[in-house]
């Protein structure tokens, strides 16, 4: 009998359909799958909440992967708080253009806000205590870094109006700090509207600013 077609149509070869094979992940395809992941996860679950395994498993590799890349949770979660500050403050940079002192409040209140709405997964991240000593850090460390970049033309202003422009790097903290800390809130609440949000918090600063004693004094009991 000559081989060829079956009875009903089909071959009678003994070929098996091929399966399509899966293609296989660069090196740098791979490292920034693993970085995806892992700042999903760690938005989610935190630190201590997530695993090498659960990574992998997601990952769809093995544990040995995740080490050769980045030798461990901590290795990974370092690099995705360093992308994640560094997002951040180059945004913060770029959005304080305005010469205007009120409007480069505006600018940098927007570009946290932006920044929370947009990368939200990672603002997550960011207000955790890091856990891992070699990472570029914590969220104080974060409006520290934010907050050396509006000093400048703090300590400008002050130098303007006759106030000492060493006291230019407290104000700093202070103004980024409650952006930042307002942000955290707004995080969750998403009430008012963004603009809204900057527009209190810029009322706030500008008028704090605009009244400001240049030897204030305390009023109660208290000196020391």
């Amino acid at each position: 009998m000559m081989g060829g077609v079956g009875n009903d149509g089909s071959s009678s070869s003994s070929e098996k359909p091929r399966r399509g094979r899966r293609v296989r992940m660069t090196g740098a395809e791979r490292r920034q799958q693993l970085l995806d992941i892992g700042r999903t996860l760690f938005a989610e679950k935190g630190f201590e909440g997530t695993s090498v395994e659960e990574i992998a498993a997601k990952a769809g590799v093995s544990k040995p992967v995740v080490y050769e890349h980045f030798g461990g949770k901590e290795g990974l979660y370092a690099v995705v708080v360093d992308r994640e500050m560094r997002q951040l403050l180059d945004g913060v940079t770029g959005a304080l253009t305005a010469g205007h002192p009120r409007e480069l409040l505006e600018q940098a209140a927007f570009a946290l806000l932006d920044y929370i709405e947009n990368y939200t997964d990672g603002f997550r991240i960011l207000v955790r205590d890091s856990p891992v000593a070699q990472s570029t850090g914590t969220f104080a460390s974060l409006i520290s870094d934010i907050a050396t970049q509006v000093e400048d033309i703090l300590g400008l202003e002050f130098k303007a109006r006759g106030f000492d422009p060493k006291l230019a790097p407290l104000y700093a903290q202070a103004l980024v700090g409650m952006v930042a800390l307002t942000g955290q809130w707004w995080l969750e609440t998403r009430q008012p509207k963004k603009a809204e949000v900057a527009a209190h918090l810029v009322n706030l600063s500008w008028h704090g600013l605009e009244n400001l004693e240049a030897k204030p004094r305390l009023v109660g009991h208290r000196k020391k």
